[in-house]
């Protein structure tokens, strides 16, 4: 069972960087860290008991500098900053002060004594039971802190603009024996070297990727309009085969606690100070601080159930009656329902401004990845993101905002160390700076490049043959099925070191039942200074492809003759050998709208059991391969010009080898096709018109999942026979296809005008993180419905017009193809996800047209699917 490989596949990038790591060695001058850095870390507990203490609060007194311990009492805090001391408070304890040095890395083993007066004042039982909302005074603060959410919003203003730095970097764990005294790793100078042990408290990091940015924000209210100009960009470069910037970015979004919604690693979780909080969350006040002369109330808390997208931590609310969030700190639990995460922890400063209100000036988020939870080594990830400059009300004027919304400098890319050292918001650590200079030498060794040619292999499915050209896909090579029997093909492309601005591809392949030889030829010409892949894609494409195809298979990220598409179910013999000609010109634009505009020359002659028979002829006897007394078309050939044009509103991608994979936003997706066929050009047999309109959307619902919804409807104009018509997308093969129609049968249904929706549902574990023995699995429940109503008018019903081709048939005249007139075509699915964190199994059930022969009421279907 197999389907579409997941933009989630990237992940398997970091790791592939991590194994390149351990198998290349090269020697690296160090780079010397900016500023002067202080570190402290260490463990706090219990004085009395030695138990840890959790979320202890640690800060640096004056500033709003500060942490809290972790599950395990443990802390970790630096800054370039010149800082002499740093003090330890937590409810029911002593608060702690220890002096400091600037400039020095200090381990504390730090031990809070209890202090019984403030004990008295607290009821702990209420943490455990009979907690209510009702006479509740954190929850009534809650609400006070949501009823005004609105004003303390940076979109309550009518014009802001602000500088952001953004910082993000990936690494790979363990403990720091362990990477130094590593077999493989005692051979290389630049790992040693470039060795973190002050991020993580009792783990060290080893920095691989590493992505920085200096923009100027501009927000404008009315109308709403936002603008991001580049000022400065810098990112490690692994080549052309490790695409991590767009998925990373989508995995570490922007944290806004106002949002009812946070959007973490693909997940959605319910912030603490959502509308519907205090349904999901336990709230407690655990304590008032006064910072800067301003009284903030402590807010802690938790979820109710604890399985849920929802975080564990703490807030401070001003009480000056703003109700405005001053930090928060807050992680997630290790029972949420979160794939390959080990840790994740966000940190969040708010600055109060010179109008008294605070804004957000910096936003850590921090997590730990490990293919096993328990075991010592993992890959880290850090995104750090800081503002200042904030102007308030000053407004630009209306031309600036016209455009494209994200505007890069020229320069961006080509700022030297010296601009970066004096611009960023706060200096690199040692690793972290030497990250750049190491990776790039590492790409460049043989052996770091043996490693990554054999990993796309793996996973992309091609092989470089020298440097100009690479073969595959490799899980084309070799595939099988009733028209062509045993098929082995063979083919490649050419690189981007051949041509950044032109590739060729080709293949050729052979089916040894029919004896016949398929090709393929093509080339693609980008008319931008940029890759034929990089958006946005200007590019002319000419191909010649001679082949066999399914009528109503239409397959998304995915080659036909994949090998494991070869296993199909019930009868599959009616094919086609297609030739056709294409030339196509792509033009996108950066604000994700984009046209297609094309011709294409296609005959089609069938293949199988597959006849192109007149309609006013009598059904064929068995053994025979002609009817009696009617007219047998040997092919049909078709001339048409297309348009397409597409709109993605703020979509990210990840670019494949093979395909560009779309990353799910909240944003709808529409797309617009318009075909004309021309009869007479290049002996085109028909004149026809025909309209489609897709659209797709996910539609995101907190705390009980998600559902991608699609719909499409379609109308063809003009008279033509069955092969024109909309074949709707079957499917006979084992996995389950988002799509397509699983229960449904090849060239089963075919329309000329339809309409059609899809609803596929995640709860995400909404259901099974309730039930007591379930929960700990980790599963996740699905549930569809796809509905497609259509028919075919009088005119292209062979029923009615003699002369047209009589729809398939099998041998004893029982039709294997029928219009839609009666009613919908209905199939539902439930399905149970995330088994083994990668695999989901559906039952599907076919609702209507029970009767049509040769077909399954219910089948199971298997999908892979790589998701946190």
């Amino acid at each position: 069972m197999y389907s579409s490989k997941n933009v989630y596949v990237s992940i398997l990038h970091i790791l592939v960087c991590c194994v390149a790591f351990l198998a290349a060695g090269v020697n690296f001058n160090s780079v010397q860290a900016q500023g002067i850095t202080t570190s402290v870390r260490g463990t706090i507990k219990d004085a009395v008991s030695n138990e840890p203490l959790i979320g202890v609060s640690i800060f640096v007194p004056g500033t709003s500098l500060g942490t809290t311990s972790d599950v395990e009492g443990n802390f970790s805090l630096k800054t370039t900053q010149a800082i002499t001391k740093i003090q330890f408070t937590y409810l029911g304890y002593k608060a702690k002060t220890i002096e400091l040095t600037p400039g020095e890395t200090k381990v504390l083993n730090v031990r809070l004594e209890s202090d019984a007066k403030k004990l008295n004042e607290v009821v702990i039982k209420g943490r455990s039971r009979n907690y209510s909302n009702k006479n509740n005074p954190a929850v009534d603060l809650i609400r006070l802190v949501v009823d005004n959410k609105n004003k303390n919003r940076l979109e309550s203003y009518d014009y802001v603009q602000y500088q952001q730095y953004d910082k993000l970097q990936l690494a790979l764990t363990n403990t720091p024996e362990k990477l130094r005294n590593n077999i493989l790793l005692k051979r290389y100078d630049f790992v040693t070297k470039n060795i973190d042990t002050t991020t993580l408290a009792g783990t060290a990091i080893l920095p691989l990727y590493m992505q920085e940015s200096l923009s100027q924000q501009y927000y404008r209210k009315d109308p709403e309009k936002k603008k991001t100009v580049v000022q400065a960009e810098k990112k490690v470069d692994f080549g052309e085969f490790v695409v991590i910037n767009s998925y990373v970015k989508h995995m570490y979004q922007d944290i806004d606690i106002y949002k009812n919604n946070i959007t973490i690693l693909t997940n959605q979780f319910l912030s603490p100070i959502a509308d519907l909080a205090p349904t999901f969350y336990r709230f407690y006040i655990t304590d008032t601080v006064v910072v800067d002369g301003q009284k903030l109330t402590e807010l802690s808390f938790s979820p109710k159930n604890e399985t849920d997208f929802l975080f564990t931590g703490k807030l401070y609310v001003t009480m000056d009656g703003n109700y405005a969030v001053q930090k928060v700190d807050m992680e997630v639990g290790k029972k949420v329902n979160i794939n390959w995460v080990r840790d994740l922890h966000i940190n969040l400063d708010f600055d109060r401004l010179p109008n008294g209100r605070y804004n957000l000036s910096k936003s850590v988020l921090k997590s730990e990845f490990a293919v096993v939870q328990n075991s010592k080594g993992g890959v880290y990830g850090e995104r750090t993101v800081s503002f200042k400059d904030f102007k308030i009300n000053q407004a630009q004027p209306a031309s600036f905002y016209e455009g494209d919304p994200l505007v890069k400098a020229e320069e961006a890319e080509r700022h030297d160390d010296e601009y970066w050292a004096s611009s960023r918001h706060d200096s690199l650590s040692f690793a972290e700076a030497n990250t750049y200079q190491s990776i790039d030498s590492l790409r460049n060794t043989r052996s770091f490049k043996r490693t990554l040619d054999y990993a796309t292999l793996f996973i992309a499915g091609y092989k470089h043959a020298g440097p100009y050209f690479e073969i595959g896909p490799v899980n084309t090579f070799y595939s099988f099925n009733p028209v062509e029997g045993f098929r082995l093909r063979v083919g490649g492309r050419t690189t981007t070191t051949f041509s950044k601005k032109m590739m060729f591809e080709t293949y050729a392949a052979y089916g040894f039942k029919d004896e016949k030889w398929k090709y393929y030829l093509g080339g693609t010409y980008s008319f931008s200074n940029r890759s034929i892949f990089e958006f946005p894609v200007r590019a002319l494409r000419v191909n010649y492809q001679k082949d066999t195809k399914i009528p109503g298979q239409d397959l998304q990220f995915i080659q036909e003759d994949n090998f494991l598409l070869s296993f199909k179910r019930g009868t599959n013999d009616k094919w086609l050998y297609n030739e056709t000609y294409n030339i196509d010109y792509l033009h996108e634009f950066r604000n994700r709208f984009s046209f297609r505009v094309g011709f294409k020359n296609w005959k089609q002659t069938p293949a199988g059991s597959l006849e192109y028979l007149k309609a006013e002829g009598t059904a064929p006897a068995e053994g025979t391969t002609a009817p009696n007394g009617s007219e047998q078309i040997e092919n049909i050939t078709t001339s048409e010009v297309r348009l397409e044009l597409r709109w993605a509103p703020h979509e990210e991608y990840v670019q494949g080898k093979l395909y560009r994979f779309p990353i799910v936003n909240r944003y709808p997706v529409f797309t617009l096709r318009a075909a004309a066929g021309i009869k007479g050009l290049f002996n085109g047999d028909y004149d026809y018109q025909s309209l489609t309109l897709n659209v797709t959307k996910r539609f995101y619902m907190s705390q009980f999942g998600y559902s991608d919804v699609i719909t499409e409807g379609g109308y063809i104009f003009g008279k033509v026979p069955f092969p024109l018509l909309a074949i709707h997308r079957a499917n006979q093969t084992y996995s389950y296809q988002i799509q397509s129609y699983n229960l449904m049968n090849f060239l089963e249904f075919v329309s000329d005008q339809y309409a059609s929706i899809n609803i596929d549902h995640c709860f995400n574990g909404f259901i099974f993180n309730k039930l007591p023995l379930i929960k700990k699995t980790k599963l996740r429940e699905f549930a569809t419905v796809k509905v497609l109503y259509g028919k075919v008018r009088e005119e292209n019903d062979p029923e009615v017009n003699k002369d047209l081709l009589a729809f398939p048939a099998y041998a004893t005249g029982l039709p294997t193809t029928y219009s839609l007139d009666k009613k919908p075509y209905v199939e539902a699915s439930l399905g149970v996800g995330n088994i083994f964190k990668f695999f989901r199994v559906d039952v599907v059930k076919r609702l209507t047209y029970l009767d049509n022969p040769g077909v399954s009421e219910v089948g199971i279907r298997g999908r892979f699917k790589f998701d946190f």
